[in-house]
């Protein structure tokens, strides 16, 4: 269930899709449920949060505002009695642009941290005097595109880029009225549409297809590829044709950096030893020839030669690399990612030079002469030494994994031998429905729940964590509700068991657990007496079939608010069969180990011997709760 929210502007197209936000007025402080939004008698627009904090106003106060509108291209307009504008949301945009929608100099569109973060990210795009421009924050930014007016601009009039049905549009005044330049041309449809300036840098151009939003790459259109990208390898890493490496001097073995994450070489590298600016000595530049960097215009250096070009970065601090290129020497205070060119394609040269940071040598570490034939025997004693280790070292590899095989073949046995007509999932196919396991619902006795789709179905997830809950719990929770099925307890689906992770798939309950709803919160009782009673002849008629109606009497041992789900009516059903027993209906008393939670565990509890009615005992105390809208610790 959400827990945060946005007061925003979104395409719900036709409703068979996700709104798309385009415009927000709190992204970096989502606001809780109950969250106000007023429209004051001074004609403010105020959002307040639940506990009353200020996030966010319109600041219109005394501007004559007498009215709010959404226009039908999708711009939030206060406006004053004579109709005209007084504040617009297209006057201050986050992420995106619209149809008809314009950036005017100063203004930015700056990208969200991720699809599900929508915090600013270091990337931006905005409008300066001659054109339009990409930036990648730094101290100071660095440019990663441009598009600019292709003249000097006269006269008073800003510059802005409109987004219009089938381009970009640049307007300025460059000497005469209504100059106008453009960059290439979009797909010109009639369907909604929208400009996103996305968490990955790139600026795409939506367009709804009727079933699906087709995508355009805006910069991608005016021959910018991958590597062209700030942070496409990360910081220091070096792009060649999408694929990423860390620097390394050029004929030689020597690493000064190594991989932020092995398995993710797009992460970046990081030097093997920081730079320190106390120890300048040990400073030396590291060459990279046939390299180049995105940013040409970042730093620019008055130098004749490569030599003086390396020697004023060595003495300044701040310069983490220099690049030569056409005779310019280029300095870079902060590395982002490199690419790899071919001069005799690109038309150029380009040389790359980053700072490195020497590791202190041992010159003063002492010599040993040896005997050379003690020398010999310590040799021949020491690979004698490692080849029997070598050797015990693999027995006991491959006899642990023989073990382990062996292990996971019964496993896969007693799992083959559970009753019913249980579906069995793969993990793929799991993470594939619960979108990575995204969207928490809650954490339940031995692992967390997440929200999935199987089909057009909702279902609950429970990822089992760990060694929480056993193979001997996890069998007992699906042989037994596999086996079972009763309006008051929760319906398994299926169930996921492969190498060491352990799923379970219910049905999904939308209102989530009782305790959610029983207490009670600023004096209001949150559920009706009619709708209480239900609950707990549901929770009855629940355990009635547990103890009365199966084969064997099933003891839950674990009855509590948070294993007692509600569906949209208020309907109660029992879950979390995790601690369950099985009696025999010839025996009168079970010896068993203590389990539950405390506070609703029977007094019997304490002999180990025990009956169905622990139940009755924990069933009692929700009862109690539920009446009296308190817990009973």
């Amino acid at each position: 269930m959400c827990d945060e929210f946005l007061f925003a502007v979104f395409i719900y197209p036709f409703r068979v899709d996700n709104p798309q936000v385009v415009w927000s007025a709190n992204r970096a402080c989502p606001v809780r449920e109950n969250a106000t939004l007023t429209f004051t008698r001074d004609g403010n627009l105020v959002l307040h949060d639940a506990d009353g904090s200020h996030v966010w106003s319109s600041n219109s106060s005394g501007r004559s505002v007498v009215g709010i509108m959404l226009t039908e291209i999708g711009n939030l307009v206060l406006f004053d009695h004579r109709n005209a504008t007084v504040w617009q949301s297209f006057d201050h945009p986050t992420d995106t642009l619209i149809v008809g929608q314009s950036l005017e100099e100063g203004m930015r569109l700056t990208a969200n941290t991720s699809p599900t973060n929508w915090t600013e990210n270091q990337f931006y795009i905005t409008v300066c005097v001659d054109g339009l421009y990409a930036f990648v924050e730094s101290t100071p930014p660095q440019c990663y595109f441009s598009d600019l007016m292709g003249q000097n601009k006269t006269g008073n009039d800003p510059t802005r880029v409109t987004f219009m049905t089938g381009s970009l549009t640049i307007f300025g005044k460059p000497g005469m009225p209504d100059t106008e330049s453009y960059m290439p041309l979009l797909p010109a449809t009639d369907s909604i549409k929208y400009m996103r300036l996305e968490s990955t840098r790139h600026l795409r151009l939506y367009t709804w297809s009727g079933t699906e939003w087709n995508v355009f790459d805006v910069l991608g259109s005016l021959w910018m590829d991958d590597c062209d990208y700030p942070t496409v390898c990360g910081e220091y890493g070096i792009c060649t044709e999408g694929q990423c490496v860390c620097p390394l001097e050029n004929n030689s073995s020597t690493s000064y950096f190594k991989l932020v994450d092995e398995r993710k070489p797009n992460l970046g590298c990081r030097p093997l030893t920081p730079i320190s600016c106390q120890q300048r000595q040990q400073h030396q530049l590291l060459s990279l020839p046939n390299v180049s960097y995105f940013d040409k215009n970042y730093m620019v250096v008055n130098s004749t030669s490569i030599e003086e070009c390396k020697q004023a970065c060595l003495e300044n601090c701040s310069c983490m690399a220099v690049l030569f290129t056409a005779r310019e020497c280029v300095w870079v205070t902060k590395v982002f990612s490199l690419r790899s060119i071919q001069s005799e394609v690109v038309g150029y040269n380009s040389s790359a030079y980053l700072k490195v940071q020497l590791s202190p040598s041992n010159e003063n570490k002492k010599k040993v002469h040896l005997n050379p034939s003690s020398e010999n025997k310590k040799v021949i004693l020491g690979a004698t030494v490692g080849a029997v280790t070598t050797l015990v070292l693999l027995v006991i590899v491959v006899t642990l994994f023989l073990r382990r095989r062996k292990y996971e073949e019964k496993d896969e046995f007693d799992f083959d031998q559970l009753p019913g007509m249980l579906a069995r999932f793969s993990f793929k196919k799991l993470s594939e429905c619960t979108k990575g396991f995204s969207k928490k619902l809650g954490d339940g006795g031995f692992g967390s729940v997440f929200q999935g789709e199987l089909g057009e179905d909702k279902v609950a997830v429970k990822r089992l964590e760990g060694a929480r809950q056993g193979k001997k719990e996890f069998l007992a929770e699906v042989e037994t509700i596999g086996s079972i099925e009763h309006i008051n307890l929760v319906r398994l689906i299926g169930f996921c068991a492969e190498k060491s992770e352990r799923l379970l798939v219910y049905e999904y309950m939308s209102r989530g657990s009782l305790d959610r709803w029983i207490y009670y919160r600023h004096n209001n009782a949150p559920l009706d007496w009619c709708t209480r009673s239900r609950i707990i002849l549901d929770i009855a008629k629940g355990l009635c079939y547990l103890h009365e109606e199966c084969r064997h009497i099933i003891a839950h041992l674990d009855i509590k608010p948070q294993n007692i789900l509600l569906d949209d009516n208020f309907n109660a059903k029992v879950a979390d069969f995790g601690l369950c027993k099985l009696i025999n209906r010839d025996q009168s008393k079970v010896v068993t180990m203590m389990r539950g939670t405390p506070g609703y565990l029977a007094p019997e509890w304490l002999t180990s011997r025990i009956t169905e009615k622990v139940d009755v005992y924990s069933f009692g105390v929700v009862l109690m709760e539920i009446v009296s809208g308190r817990k009973k610790y």
